[in-house]
């Protein structure tokens, strides 16, 4: 496959497509019903429709009956985590051996032409931004994930949670599975920006961005804070009319969900035609640049509140200008003290 149709490589090898990153159309003024039509089967493949699928077998061949879920006993509770934890070797692996071991598309569409296995660092464990991140995964990340999803299941059983069902509430429950990824989104934007500030940056975030140039690992390589932030996107199923299969419809969506922009490719060969988007370049230009892209695009909070790049040379005009202005002001109210301490 010729990644030239799709995009330009430049002299160190890495890869930018042709096409800007767009927030979902949806949002547009005026409305544009061909461009909504078109993007609309997009909300559900090929992810959604794979992360609400692995929700319903989950409750079909995982889960115990309510009945064993009524009290947190620790046999269910290390099935779980199992499960979850094969699901995720098996998921995570998959893309890592087709795209990074085996190496079967080379460098094609791939942002950065570099392999994390050719850089050693220190800043991962054994220098190794793979291991470091498979262990961050298992350690912390499968198992903060697998207790938030026991305790939800016990409130469910216990009756903490509203449970509804889907005889009764086919419509409501519907519109809920609609906004998993909604909620998705707002509550990642929202602790993606907690984490910035300077604080929890410095002693939480900044271990995830230790993968400046990401791959299937790193997506869950995160502190175990930001696990328990991240995750707790499932506490939202406490007050919504829901239901347990699409509490972990939300929860696989973000433990599943992650791979997709940290995939380090925009485009996935399946076979010698056939190419799979990632949707990964707004997240990939999030990893590269720090300060841009906290969401991912399918609501514009990025664009609302000005921290949007499109992956456009007018988006980095505006993150080089945005960055100028923070540093003329820091640089006045630098001055401004100093001018205090003079006169005093």
């Amino acid at each position: 496959m010729d990644d030239l149709k799709f995009g330009t490589r430049n002299k160190r090898g890495d890869w930018t497509p042709h096409a800007t990153v767009q927030p979902a159309p949806i949002w547009q003024m005026p409305p544009q019903l061909k461009a909504v039509l078109h993007w609309l089967p997009h909300y559900f493949l090929p992810w959604n429709l794979i992360f609400a699928a692995s929700a319903v077998a989950y409750w079909a061949w995982v889960i115990p009956p309510v009945e064993v879920l009524r009290s947190i006993q620790i046999g269910w509770v290390l099935w779980l985590y199992a499960v979850n934890a094969v699901c995720v070797f098996l998921f995570y692996g998959a893309f890592e051996l087709h795209l990074y071991v085996l190496r079967r598309q080379g460098s094609r569409f791939k942002y950065n032409a570099k392999f994390p296995s050719e850089q050693k660092s220190k800043a991962f464990w054994f220098e190794s931004q793979v291991i470091d991140s498979m262990l961050r995964s298992f350690l912390s990340g499968v198992t903060i994930w697998t207790g938030i999803e026991a305790l939800m299941l016990w409130a469910y059983a216990n009756g903490y949670a509203p449970w509804l069902s889907f005889a009764d509430n086919p419509w409501t429950l519907a519109l809920v599975a609609l906004a998993v990824p909604i909620i998705h989104e707002v509550h990642f934007f929202l602790v993606h920006r907690l984490i910035h500030t300077p604080f929890l940056y410095k002693w939480v975030h900044s271990v995830h961005h230790n993968s400046v140039n990401p791959s299937p690992w790193s997506s869950l390589a995160m502190h175990p804070v930001e696990h328990l932030l991240y995750f707790g996107t499932a506490f939202y199923h406490l007050i919504l009319p829901s239901n347990p299969i699409i509490m972990i419809y939300q929860m696989n969506f973000a433990g599943f969900g992650a791979i997709p922009g940290h995939v380090g490719f925009d485009k996935i060969e399946v076979g010698d035609e056939r190419l799979v988007d990632s949707h990964a370049y707004a997240h990939y230009l999030h990893h590269k640049y720090f300060e841009v892209n906290y969401g991912d695009a399918l609501i514009p909070l990025d664009k609302w509140f000005g921290t949007w790049h499109d992956g456009s040379p007018e988006g980095e005009a505006r993150m080089q200008a945005r960055y100028r202005k923070r540093k003329e002001k820091l640089a006045a109210r630098k001055a401004q003290l100093d001018a205090k301490g003079a006169t005093e």
